[in-house]
Parts: structure tokens; C-alpha cells; sequence
């Protein structure tokens, strides 16, 4: 099943997990600041746009208790491919990391980490060139009542 709430939910509880995760682990000295500030400006520049497409795309009026209302959808972002694998990625990255301090790992973390910080900024550049990225979702139309 799908509904709008839940296309605002599960992206936000993956950006929670994310963050918590980075802040967490580059405060233990195990990922390095600048890989952080790439995993994080990114999703902070995907949210300060998501919000903007959601009020350029919300129909009139533009009010502050209309832009909160999901039962009026404006606008859909899909993730792209390569957002999908950047996901995974940093899933795996995350996940290793944390265990990397209590398990010899067979291959070096700074090669995980140069390719999650490649996929990083290659899914934040696929939603500004995709023209599938972000879709507008038109409003249904009144329709007339079928005259006999």
C-alpha cells in the first residue's frame, strides 16, 4: 500500500537514521568530517528543496495549514537509481564502520568511504538533471455532473 503521508514518512525516518548515524559515529573519530558534511549537506539540500517544490507546487491558496496537509499532494520526488545505491552504500558503510572497531574487516574502510562520498554527490546531482526526479502531481478537476 501507498499513501502520501507514508512517501513523507519512510524518507524522513531514512534521513533520521542517516544523520543519527553520521553525527554519531563522526563524534568517534570513525568517519571522517568532510565524508560527513557531504552524507549530511546532502540530505539538508534535498529537504530545503523537497519543501520548496512542496509550496511552489501547492495549488492556491497558499496557506501555512494547506502546505501542511497531505491529503493535498502537489508535488512527488522518486528517488533515482542511483539514490537507491547510494542508500545501500551508506547503509553498508554505517554498518561496517561500527563494527570495525570489534572485527578486523577484510577490505579498508577509506575505499568504502571515497566510493559512498562518490555516490553521495553523484545522487545529489542526479535530482537536479533527472527530469524524472521530481514530478508534479496535477489536481483532479472538477468534473461536471453528466447531463442527460
Amino acid at each position: 500500500m501507498s499513501s502520501v503521508l507514508g512517501t513523507i514518512l519512510d524518507p524522513a525516518a531514512d534521513k533520521i537514521l542517516m544523520t543519527t548515524l553520521v553525527v554519531s559515529l563522526t563524534m568517534q573519530d570513525l568517519i571522517p568530517v568532510p565524508l560527513a558534511i557531504i552524507i549530511l549537506g546532502r540530505d539538508v539540500l534535498l529537504s530545503l528543496s523537497a519543501l520548496y517544490f512542496r509550496y511552489a507546487t501547492l495549488p492556491p491558496p497558499k496557506t501555512f495549514s494547506r502546505y501542511w496537509d497531505f491529503s493535498l499532494p502537489s508535488a512527488e520526488v522518486r528517488p533515482t537509481n542511483i539514490s537507491k545505491v547510494n542508500t545501500a552504500l551508506q547503509l553498508l558503510l554505517m554498518g561496517t564502520t561500527t563494527i570495525s572497531p570489534i572485527i578486523e574487516l577484510g577490505f579498508p574502510l577509506p575505499a568504502l568511504q571515497a566510493l559512498v562520498a562518490t555516490t553521495t554527490i553523484w545522487s545529489g546531482l542526479s535530482y537536479v538533471f533527472s527530469k524524472d526526479a521530481i514530478r508534479v502531481v496535477s489536481q483532479p478537476k472538477d468534473k461536471k455532473p453528466n447531463q442527460p
